[in-house]
């Protein structure tokens, strides 16, 4: 049988224009120990700034949690054409266990234009219960009218970064980690990857920030904003924990080139100042945004000078869409933020 890609499909990258975001609304206390009720209003803003760009559906773990979600969202204004679904979930974090779609530019007569990848989601190794996660992807193709397709290995959309153009990046760290895919060599993930992705092109980036219980999502650190272009997380002080790593991925991002050879442009964007709760540095990052089709939810952390530096960096990057920063610093104790908590459908 032919792969998806030989048949002509292909991830999107992020900026190509959506049917619909996927969310799961936030119920898992041991997500976010003794911060869940801050987190269910950060994140009733998030999807005030986000529903009047595309249609929004969101995952709640049954009717009464519907009608909580419903007063929540009221009262952070949230308005546009949103969707509630009841289906129990552990983890809310739908870019790691949600369908990925991948899409047809010109499908014959009997080709899906969309199909629903289903990966094997372990729960970033098996470090937190997940047994109802699996019905994730599926519910969401169904909802959509879309087949589904297993993809055949561990993978959690937060790994992941493409340009749409034949080029992905991902981190070694995550990967290759064994508690992903033992069995698999890094040209067989490799292969997978282009089997059913539709790139060509894979670059590596090392280890991810400190906090990150990922094992280093790409997603934290450097994101395509252009076919040829590449925002990443840079640290530029000696002595903070993420110095190292975040010089060593800009040494290796400075010396890739795309798919036809040539380097790409590279802009940096700062990391925040440390957050630290419980003894606990987090994972904070403004690569952590999420591109809808007007708008980009922008990370923000309760530092004014970086949390602006951050907005003015990543709006230049889509002079189309309006970069809005939301807070996100109950959010990131769960070890995420805004990316994470998305999945796009593809229009």
């Amino acid at each position: 049988m032919s792969t998806l890609a030989a048949q002509g499909y292909r991830l999107p990258a992020e900026w190509e224009a959506h049917a619909a975001t996927w969310l799961t609304f936030p119920h898992n206390p041991l997500t976010w120990p003794g911060k869940l009720a801050a987190v269910q209003q950060a994140y009733a803003r998030m999807v005030a700034a986000l529903a009047p760009s595309e249609p929004v559906h969101i995952l709640v773990q049954d009717a009464a949690h519907a009608t909580q979600v419903q007063q929540w969202l009221a009262e952070a204004g949230a308005q546009g054409d949103i969707h509630l679904h009841s289906l129990p979930t552990n983890e809310a974090w739908i870019r790691d266990n949600g369908a990925i779609f991948v899409c047809h530019p010109q499908p014959a007569a009997n080709q899906p234009r969309r199909l629903a990848l289903q990966w094997q989601f372990n729960a970033w190794g098996n470090k937190y219960p997940h047994p109802h996660d699996h019905a994730i992807p599926p519910y969401m193709a169904q909802t959509h009218g879309v087949p589904v397709v297993p993809g055949g290995m561990v993978l959690e959309g937060g790994s992941i970064e493409v340009n749409g153009n034949g080029v992905l990046l991902t981190t070694e760290a995550c990967l290759l980690h064994p508690n992903r895919n033992p069995h698999l060599s890094r040209a067989q993930i490799e292969q997978r990857l282009r089997d059913m992705l539709g790139v060509e092109l894979i670059l590596w980036l090392g280890a991810g920030i400190e906090g990150d219980d990922t094992d280093g999502h790409v997603d934290d650190l450097t994101r395509f904003v252009s076919t040829t272009t590449i925002v990443t997380a840079v640290e530029d002080d000696p002595n903070d924990v993420n110095y190292a790593a975040l010089q060593e991925n800009l040494r290796r991002l400075q010396a890739m080139t795309d798919q036809d050879g040539k380097p790409f442009r590279i802009i940096r964007l700062p990391m925040p100042p440390a957050i630290v709760h419980e003894g606990i540095r987090l994972p904070a990052s403004y690569a952590n945004f999420y591109i809808a089709n007007r708008v980009v939810l922008l990370p923000t952390y309760r530092h004014p000078a970086t949390d602006e530096q951050a907005r003015q960096i990543v709006q230049a990057c889509f002079p189309e869409r309006t970069v809005i920063g939301v807070d996100s610093t109950d959010i990131v104790w769960g070890r995420g933020s805004f990316h994470c908590l998305t999945q796009q459908v593809p229009a």
